[in-house]
């Protein structure tokens, strides 16, 4: 191996020339030693709190991963995930970062877990990419459109292998549901029904000191969010609390329409169409926005979309869902009216997390042919994105379907705020004759932090 040769290059071509793909951690290659395979992949976590606290758990349960460094702006957060990192090893190795870029300037490390607030998803992606880290990036992408596809561009451009936090697709229920339309067993799809919980309202708060940086670092942790006073009342801030009071404040996200459930079914929704590559033409909906309150991402809404293959697709907060579709009412398989309902010509399936239902009952015993359209088989998201770094295949979740999703949650948002019937060109990715719509497609940015 040459000198001069990069990892990834090394890990290409040696995909290339052998029959069987083996991964070589970025800390052998560095050491200017002799390679020598292995089946550790060394693992960094970004975000280690509610969520990003569960991942460090999840990560350590894989043999093949070694985590090896966690980054977090809250000091509680980074001494926690460092001592259940420890305590797996049964060592003191674990690093703790406050800051994301000097994790990911680390050789040794291999693959990065993202699982911060959803306004820093991107520029963390980013920086990843061209540092050649894989990624296990938490949904959404960001919290606007122009963040998304600058984070795809990074991730093609540098060739990392990319998870999206969508995990609903590496079910075997989901996976079934999106078989049967693609395959027109439920003769001809025409309506698509996602239905996600619907949103949260929130007091306002006083203004209060901002915490000590060492402790908790407010300031970077709006990043490039416009700058907010911190405020604080009964153990919750517009930063903190349970559940993240933060991803409803459209600064930081889009509420329940998005991050919190809206985009795990809207992507469902999009593979069961065959539309991983596309998106609709036509946006129409309304929704109810918060009159007051430290929250301002919509409560309820009604979003009606158009696909140039004719098919029709709602997404309705779930209060909503049970009033319009009785198929809904099955109280034991959909919680509170959160799912995805296929209609076709011929039937419907209904599939959430909490199972699947079908109608006739015969569709959930059906059989394929060998000509029909089989999705990628995933049955545990993790694994399925340490296997794609190991054999530098796709994954279940790739950054193409991400960056379409979510644009689709966007789309609704900007849809219910200008309150009108909006066009759409998926292949430009902008609104036709919509220069107001369109300058919402992107947010402007805090210095220091850019696209």
């Amino acid at each position: 191996m040459s000198s001069t040769t990069t990892r990834r290059e090394f890990l290409k071509t040696g995909i290339t020339l052998a029959a069987v793909p083996y991964f070589v951690p970025a800390h052998v290659l560095g050491a200017g030693g002799a390679t020598v395979p292995s089946e550790k992949i060394v693992l960094g976590c970004i975000g280690v709190g509610s969520m990003g606290g569960g991942h460090v758990r999840g990560w350590l349960g894989q043999e093949d991963v070694q985590l090896t460094a966690v980054c977090d702006l809250r000091q509680s957060f980074r001494q926690k995930a460092k001592l259940a990192v420890d305590r797996k090893y049964g060592s003191q190795d674990c690093a703790t970062y406050h800051d994301f870029r000097e994790l990911l300037t680390r050789p040794d490390i291999d693959a990065v877990c993202v699982a911060t607030p959803d306004h820093w998803h991107a520029l963390i992606g980013i920086e990843a990419a061209k540092n050649g880290k894989d990624m296990y990036l938490e949904k959404p992408v960001d919290v606007h459109v122009a963040a998304a596809k600058a984070l795809r561009a990074a991730v093609n451009r540098y060739g990392v292998v990319f998870q999206f936090g969508t995990q609903q697709r590496s079910s075997q229920a989901f996976r079934l549901a999106c078989e049967l339309a693609r395959n027109s067993q439920l003769g001809k799809l025409h309506t698509i029904v996602v239905g996600s919980l619907p949103g949260l309202t929130f007091p306002n708060q006083p203004i209060q000191p901002e915490p000590d940086p060492k402790v908790f670092d407010y300031d970077t942790w709006l990043g490039p969010a416009p700058w907010a006073p911190y405020t604080f009342q009964r153990s919750a801030s517009r930063a903190e609390g349970t559940p993240g009071y933060w991803m409803h404040i459209h600064d930081y996200g889009l509420g329940c329409l998005s991050g919190a459930w809206g985009i795990h079914h809207i992507d469902i929704a999009q593979w069961a169409n065959g539309t991983d590559d596309t998106g609709p033409l036509e946006i129409e909906g309304t929704g109810v926005l918060p009159e007051d309150g430290l929250c301002d991402t919509a409560l309820t809404w009604r979003v009606e979309h158009m696909y140039a293959n004719g098919v029709k697709m709602l997404h309705i907060d779930a209060k909503h869902t049970i009033r319009e579709f009785p198929q809904f009412e099955n109280r034991t398989l959909v919680h509170r009216g959160c799912g995805v309902l296929l209609l076709g010509t011929d039937g419907w399936v209904l599939v959430s997390r909490g199972g699947i239902d079908a109608s006739p009952k015969s569709l959930l015993q059906e059989t394929f042919s060998l000509d029909d359209i089989r999705l990628p088989v995933s049955n545990h998201h993790k694994r399925n994105f340490l296997e794609c770094v190991k054999n530098r295949l796709q994954t279940v979740s790739p950054i193409e379907a991400a960056v379409r999703s979510d644009t689709i949650c966007h789309l609704d948002d900007i849809a219910i705020r200008t309150g009108r019937k909006l066009h759409w060109d998926p292949a430009k990715e902008q609104f036709l004759n919509d220069e107001a719509a369109n300058r919402l497609l992107s947010r402007p940015m805090r210095s220091p932090w850019i696209l």
